[in-house]
């Protein structure tokens, strides 16, 4: 056997374990990381399977189409939105303060606001719009509840969540759609500043 006959079985090899190694998650996954770098439209099968260096055959492992591997992705990352959103603030007892959190964390997730924006893009993609319907739903609800237990009424509480709400979408909208100028940190420190004070109510009985 020659040496050049080690080395392609060698790289056979080595690519047969990569294959083996990669897991469905795995590829939503990467669908993930190009819907942030690229929008809903990149998710491709080829492009993927050059991104993770192995061949379609793979992929086809795992999915049978394309639009298979693309509700994969939006679950996982509907799942992971959950988990590190809600999941963290949990163990945070006071409402004022989870709120003050939880401001505090989405403004300073960069990547998921590129791949909710991209994914407001794709509203009318039919696999995109549940999803973002049962997300915006559930941060919705999670805003009103905080709120209630900061001390506003039921209906004061749900207009101030549709409020923090629509201020999140609008500004992802200002910034990575109608691509206005982004903040230098210390403008954007005091704007997320500013959001707190305004939206979240001082201790204290409800006015």
């Amino acid at each position: 056997m020659t040496a050049t006959t080690l080395s392609a079985g060698k790289s056979s090899a080595g690519k047969s374990e990569r294959v083996g190694r990669l897991s469905a998650d795995d590829w939503a996954q990467a669908a993930i990381d190009l819907i942030a770098e690229q929008g809903v439209s990149a998710v491709a099968v080829e492009p993927l399977a050059r991104r993770l260096g192995v061949t379609k055959g793979s992929f086809y492992w795992h999915f049978p189409s394309r639009d298979a591997l693309l509700v994969a992705a939006l679950e996982r990352w509907e799942k992971m939105e959950q988990e590190t959103v809600f999941g963290q603030l949990e163990a945070v007892a006071d409402p004022r303060e989870r709120l003050r959190a939880l401001f505090s964390m989405v403004a300073h997730e960069y990547k998921a606001h590129i791949i909710y924006s991209e994914l407001l893009k794709a509203l009318d993609h039919p696999a995109v719009q549940p999803v973002i319907g049962r997300v915006s739903e559930r941060r919705l609800e999670y805003l009103t509840a905080s709120f209630r237990q900061a001390g506003l009424g039921r209906d004061d509480a749900r207009n101030r969540a549709r409020l923090a709400y629509a201020a999140y979408v609008g500004f992802l909208q200002l910034n990575l759609q109608l691509k206005q100028t982004r903040l230098q940190h210390d403008e954007f420190e005091a704007y997320v500043d500013h959001m707190m004070e305004t939206l979240i109510p001082p201790p204290g009985p409800a006015s």
